[in-house]
């Protein structure tokens, strides 16, 4: 009988990404491509009752996880959309309204990439920022085939070329990388 190998390594953990990071009680966050809610839920509690965090997807399905955690939860500061940020004002959010924006895993997948990051620069305040997070170019049994993948060094241009400052780098674990990005 053969045994799985057991991928070994450190995987993301949203509690230590938002360690690292200055999130202030009363935020208002927007998780582009939410997913299940794995960076929603604890923006949702850092954030606090003071403040908010909208869950972004495409997928109906994901949108009614995050719905099924916050309520499991008695988190209250989340709200959900339906939305396709591959269009221009995707978001569905009004201009200068969010201080963060988390990108986690998002424009590895999609084509429009200039037009997610643009939206994110529309919605954050002035001084607001972004936390960028995506697969690293490492080969590993684990993520997308790595001619998908992003490297980091481009993924930051696109960012400088739609007059996003690069911050600083944060820790993501063996599999990703991760930068803040300020408006």
């Amino acid at each position: 009988m053969e045994v799985a190998q057991a991928v070994v390594g450190k995987f993301l953990d949203p509690d230590a990404i938002i360690a690292q990071i200055d999130v202030q009680s009363g935020s208002v966050v927007a998780d582009f491509g939410c997913g299940p809610g794995y960076f929603t839920m604890p923006f949702a509690k850092i954030v606090g009752q003071g403040g908010k965090v909208y869950s972004l997807d495409v997928l109906p399905q994901a949108l009614e996880t995050v719905v099924g955690k916050s309520k499991n939860s008695g988190i209250i500061n989340i709200e959900t959309k339906r939305v396709n940020l591959e269009k221009e004002n995707g978001s569905k959010l009004e201009s200068e309204t969010v201080d963060w924006v988390v990108m986690k895993d998002i424009l590895f997948q999609n084509q429009k990439k200039d037009i997610i990051i643009a939206e994110a620069h529309r919605i954050l305040k002035p001084g607001g920022a972004v936390i960028v997070i995506e697969w690293n170019q490492a080969e590993s049994a684990i993520g997308p085939d790595s001619e998908i993948r992003i490297k980091p060094e481009d993924l930051k241009k696109m960012f400088e070329s739609d007059k996003f400052i690069m911050e600083k780098d944060i820790e993501a674990g063996d599999f990703h990388y991760a930068f803040i990005a300020r408006k």
